[in-house]
Order: structure tokens, then C-alpha cells, then sequence
């Protein structure tokens, strides 16, 4: 698919298209003031719902710009999908994700992390959530314009904090979840990087490196597509529907396996078919994995609208039942018009201003091919479910993000590796043999890993690698190489680590704002 839609990616990311963006998102904001308006006549404090609805809304555009992009932007990154393609299958599925699964009821208070109890007043009540919600929109579009995947709910986790602590005291939190919350700072990224770069080199070994990758790709891929399609199944089945169909973790593995277990059968006949005429080499093997990625990514959406719609909908549910009410809750009904501001809000916001961390998380941080997005894929979705059986809190941004700097880091030590053994062959060859070496030389150099691993093994063969202490020492400097961006790395992880602070900071503010403002 990629390369079908020139005119869509030029549109999505065009400057000179930038005020038409912000045009329409303002217009969609607009309507639903509107319609909320309409709704709503007759309410006490309608206006005041009108205005929670527009900044529901804009919640919703800011999650579908930022956090989705890390569903989809390992296939795009990869050349599986192209940004129209992968734009256009996000938002259908986000917003079905929302929608179909999005739940009839939500919590209010994400995660617990706040008493709201102890709040008397409904009225404080409405202006927590509604400075929460609005912090944490701020912060979202914030750190979307400096290119920064945050997590969205670590965003409203610290608006609903922020605004607590000021209308209740510091006794209004629960730092033990707190406590939890900020350990999914390392575990989600540790966990997701770790398990891509094991998949990685797992199909490394078993494909790549062989010298005929043709009949070891007949031999593994199929297991390798099952795993993953095992992992969806069960994925979907933990997180995406469990608001649908209700089901434990074996029933959910069952139905992961018998899925595993058709996708089997039906890889083994496609890579059969495609074996006769495939290229024997990384790049054939590479386009066994297109359609796993875009089924990967379209998946990967429909689960995160169906829970992580809730981020924009949930204070908008509390208010919307806070002033019907007249009484503070802690889990909301949701009506059919707070959930379309959430879907329609998520598909707006990726459709508009996703397409730049998309960009981001699909091809800045680290080259991406098909073999590499198909390991992060596969790493989001199996950290997910062994987190949620092990009860560890961890965000679905910091997983993805994790698993594209995992396959990163374990490209730089394998290049670094080869090059090391290629230094020890040189150790052991006379200076005057130096001509003969420049041409391997030019080809090592210009060698993916997979490649290097080859030439290193016909240079032990051949002994045609002598290369004085001088020259070694260069050769050196050119192979530590750094294909990870260290400036991204940078500000992506000090993103993370202010999102709670930064928005809770912010949700205080609008907090003492709102409640100066209508005493």
C-alpha cells in the first residue's frame, strides 16, 4: 500500500495545509457546543456542560494526534503502509475501537488515584474534572507540537491529581498508585524493548543469517505470524472488547489460539506459494510481513479507541452525571453523544495532526523495516497481556516507543560486534597485504548486519583483511555508528518524565481559574 495515496501524504503534511487544520478543528469544537447546546436545553448549568463537551472534544483530537501514531507508525516507518493509508485504516478503526468497545459505563477518577468522596461540593467536583481534562489536553497538544509521544493517560492521571490535590488537600491522593503510575516510567519502555529486540535477533538467527533465507523463512515465519496472531487475539479479546464480551484469561488465550492456528496454515501456503519467486535475502523476507503490519496496525487502533477513549470521556461522563445528578461520581454512564464527541474527536485529531509523530515514531528515531516493525508489533501487544496478568501498570506510548529504540540499540551492538571481529582479523595480517583490502573494505562499510556477518565469514576463509594500527583505529570511528538518535531519545524520555508533574502543575492553575471565575 505504500506509495498509493502521494497526493493524501502531501496534504496531511503540507505547511502551507497547517491553518486549514486548525480551521477545521475548530469548526468540529464549534459543533459540538452546539449540538451539546441543544441537547443539554433545559439543564442547570448547560453552559458550563457546553463548554466541558468543546474541551472533551479537543482532549479527543489531542489523544488521536498524539498516541495513535505509535500504533501505526512502525508500518509506516517500515514502508507497509503509507501515511495516507495508515492515516485513513487509524482513524476508521480508532474511532470503531471507540464506539463498538468503548463501554457503556467509565470510571471517572483514572485509576483511583483520587478520594472523590471526600469532595462535598459538586460544584468543586465539575471544576476538578474540567480543569483535569482541559490540563491534559494542553499538555498533549503541547508536547505533539515538539514532537514528543506522551502518554495520554499518564496526561489526565496528572490533571485529575493536580486538580484533586487543589480542591482537597494532599490527603485527597492515593500515592501508593501514584507510586505505581511512575514505575510504568520504566517498566512499559524496559518491557517493550527488551521483548523487540529478543524477537528481532530471535529472527535474525533463524532467517537472516542463514545463508539460504528462503527455506528458513518457509520453516519459521508461519510460527512467527502465529505468535503474533495468538498475541492479537488475546490482546483484543483482554483489552479491546472485554466491555462487549466478558472473558477470563484462558478463554481469551483459547480464542488467541485458535486464531494462531488458522493464520498458521494459511502463512505456510502463502510463504509455499511465494518461495518459488522470492529474493534470497533480508529484503524477500521482508515482504512476508506487509499484511501482519497492517492487520497489526489497524488492531492496535481498534484496542486503543475502545480503552483509551476513556481518557477524554471519562471526566466528560462525571460532569455530564455531576450536573444532571446533583451529586458527586465515581463511575459514570456514558450517552451516546459523549461517546461520539470521544470517536469522532480521536479520528479528527489523528486525520489532522497525527501525521507528525507519526513521522516521529515511524522513521526519526531509528530506521524501521518490515522484519523490525513487524518485532515491535509483536512486542506491544505481548507486553500488554503479561503486564496486565502480572498486574503492572504500563503505558501502551511508553511500549511502543520502547520496542522502537529496543531494535535500535540491538542494530548499534551488532554492527559494532561485526566490526569488532573484523578488527581481531586484521590483528592478524602482515601491512603489506593493504591493497587487496580496499574493496572488502568499501563493501563492509556500505553492508547491513546481516550482510557484515557474510563477509566476515568469507574474510576468515580468504585472510584478505590486513590493516595497519593507524587505519584500524579509523575504521573504528566510522563503525560506531549511532542508529539510534540520541536527540530524540532525549527529549521523548524527559517528556515522559514531566507528563504527571507538568499537567497536574497545570490542572491546579485551571482548577483556582474556574473556581475564581464562577464564585
Amino acid at each position: 500500500m505504500a506509495g498509493k495515496n502521494g497526493f493524501l501524504d502531501t496534504l496531511l503534511t503540507s505547511p502551507s495545509t497547517e491553518r486549514y487544520r486548525v480551521g477545521f478543528s475548530f469548526l468540529f469544537l464549534l459543533c459540538i457546543f452546539l449540538a451539546v447546546g441543544q441537547i443539554s436545553d433545559g439543564m442547570p448549568n448547560n453552559m458550563l456542560l457546553m463548554a466541558a463537551a468543546v474541551i472533551g472534544g479537543y482532549m479527543a483530537i489531542n489523544i488521536g494526534a498524539n498516541d495513535v501514531a505509535n500504533n501505526v507508525g512502525p508500518a509506516v516507518g517500515s514502508g507497509a503502509l503509507s501515511l495516507g493509508g495508515a492515516v485513513l485504516i487509524a482513524a476508521v478503526f480508532e474511532a470503531g475501537g471507540a464506539i463498538i468497545a468503548g463501554g457503556d459505563v467509565v470510571s471517572t477518577i483514572k485509576g483511583g488515584i483520587i478520594a472523590a468522596e471526600r469532595l462535598d461540593d459538586v460544584s468543586a467536583f465539575v471544576w476538578l474534572m474540567t480543569a483535569a481534562l482541559l490540563a491534559g489536553a494542553l499538555w498533549l497538544n503541547l508536547a505533539t507540537w515538539m514532537g514528543a509521544p506522551v502518554s495520554t493517560t499518564h496526561s489526565i492521571v496528572g490533571g485529575v491529581l493536580g486538580a484533586g490535590i487543589a480542591a482537597g488537600g494532599w490527603g485527597i491522593a492515593d500515592w501508593a498508585v501514584m507510586a505505581k503510575i511512575v514505575a510504568s516510567w520504566v517498566i512499559s519502555p524496559v518491557m517493550g524493548g527488551v521483548l523487540a529486540a529478543l524477537f528481532l535477533y530471535a529472527i535474525k538467527k533463524t532467517v537472516l543469517y542463514r545463508k539460504n533465507v528462503v527455506p528458513a523463512a518457509r520453516t519459521f515465519v508461519p510460527w512467527l505470524v502465529a505468535i503474533m496472531a495468538w498475541a492479537f487475539g488475546t490482546y483484543l479479546m483482554v483489552k479491546g472488547v472485554k466491555k462487549v464480551v466478558e472473558v477470563d484469561f484462558l478463554g481469551a488465550s483459547l480464542v488467541g489460539l485458535g486464531l494462531a492456528a488458522v493464520i498458521f496454515f494459511l502463512m505456510r501456503v502463502l510463504v509455499g506459494r511465494r518461495a518459488a519467486t522470492m529474493e534470497n535475502s533480508s529484503a524477500g523476507v521482508n515482504t512476508l510481513f506487509t499484511w501482519p503490519l497492517i492487520f497489526a496496525a489497524a488492531l492496535l487502533s481498534f484496542a486503543h479507541g475502545a480503552n483509551d477513549v476513556a481518557n477524554a470521556i471519562g471526566p466528560l461522563a462525571a460532569i455530564n452525571d455531576a450536573l444532571s445528578a446533583g451529586a458527586v461520581v465515581t463511575a459514570a454512564s456514558i450517552p451516546l453523544w459523549v461517546m461520539l464527541v470521544g470517536a469522532l474527536g480521536l479520528a479528527v485529531g489523528l486525520m489532522l495532526f497525527g501525521p507528525r509523530l507519526i513521522k516521529t515514531v515511524g522513521t526519526e528515531i531509528t530506521e524501521l523495516d518490515k522484519t523490525r516493525a513487524f518485532c515491535i508489533a509483536l512486542s506491544a501487544a505481548l507486553t500488554v497481556i503479561i503486564a496486565s496478568q502480572l498486574g503492572l501498570p504500563v503505558s501502551s506510548t511508553h511500549i511502543a516507543i520502547g520496542g522502537v529504540f529496543g531494535v535500535g540499540f540491538l542494530r548499534e551492538y551488532l554492527k559494532s560486534n561485526y566490526a569488532t571481529q573484523l578488527h581481531n582479523i586484521m590483528d592478524s595480517h602482515e601491512e603489506e597485504e593493504r591493497e587487496r583490502l580496499r574493496p572488502f573494505l568499501e563493501d563492509f562499510r556500505n553492508a547491513s548486519v546481516e550482510q557484515m556477518e557474510n563477509l566476515l565469514q568469507q574474510a576468515k576463509k580468504k585472510k584478505q583483511v590486513p590493516l595497519s594500527k593507524k587505519e584500524r583505529k579509523r575504521l573504528k570511528k566510522i563503525y560506531r555508528e549511532e542508529m539510534v538518535k540520541r536527540s530524540h531519545l532525549t527529549r521523548i524520555v524527559a517528556a515522559w518524565i514531566i507528563t504527571v508533574p507538568a499537567s497536574a502543575c497545570m490542572a491546579a492553575v485551571l482548577f483556582f481559574t474556574l473556581r475564581g471565575l464562577m464564585l
